[in-house]
Order: structure tokens, then C-alpha cells, then sequence
């Protein structure tokens, strides 16, 4: 048997694709920041680090060592990847 590596970013073709999985790994994470870098980072290589660093000004390198997990990117990055690759963050009340 031979075992291949599982990439998630393969799997995230469509901004729908996106949002859905980045919605379930906020439900996962928590408070781990790191981990939702990380599912950013994921979401960034699905779409296409060359593109999303042509669409959003920012170096391909910054944007691999801000999505890492062990950077906190700034809130500005977020907001310029997310809208880049076409989704809205938004906000709603906790359920009771």
C-alpha cells in the first residue's frame, strides 16, 4: 500500500469551498490563533500564493510566513486576502 499526503488545498476549488472550511476550522479552533492562521494559510494556497500576492500588494513570502501558524498576521492581511479571494468576514451573536 502505498500512502500519499493528504493536501486540503487541492480539495478548496470554489470561494464556497473557502468559506465553508474556514468556517468549520473557526468552529474547531477555539482560541488558537495559530491554527486559524494556519487554515487561512491553507485557504491562500488554494487560491494561489503568486495571485493573491499580485491582487493584494503583499510578498509571497510574507504571505506564507503570515498564514504559517506560528506568525500572528495583522488584521489588515486577513481583511486583504479574505476580500482578494472573494469572501466577507462578518460577525454574529454567539448562540446561547
Amino acid at each position: 500500500m502505498k500512502l500519499t499526503k493528504w493536501d486540503t488545498a487541492e480539495q478548496l476549488k470554489t470561494p464556497e469551498d473557502m468559506a465553508l472550511y474556514l468556517e468549520a476550522c473557526f468552529e474547531e479552533a477555539g482560541d488558537d490563533t495559530a491554527f486559524i492562521a494556519k487554515s487561512l494559510g491553507v485557504v491562500a494556497r488554494a487560491y494561489g500564493m503568486t495571485r493573491l500576492s499580485k491582487e493584494t500588494g503583499l510578498g509571497r513570502e510574507s504571505l506564507y510566513k503570515a498564514f504559517s501558524g506560528e506568525n500572528n498576521p495583522s488584521f489588515d492581511t486577513v481583511l486583504k486576502v479574505t476580500r482578494a479571494i472573494g469572501l466577507q468576514v462578518h460577525f454574529e451573536p454567539q448562540a446561547a
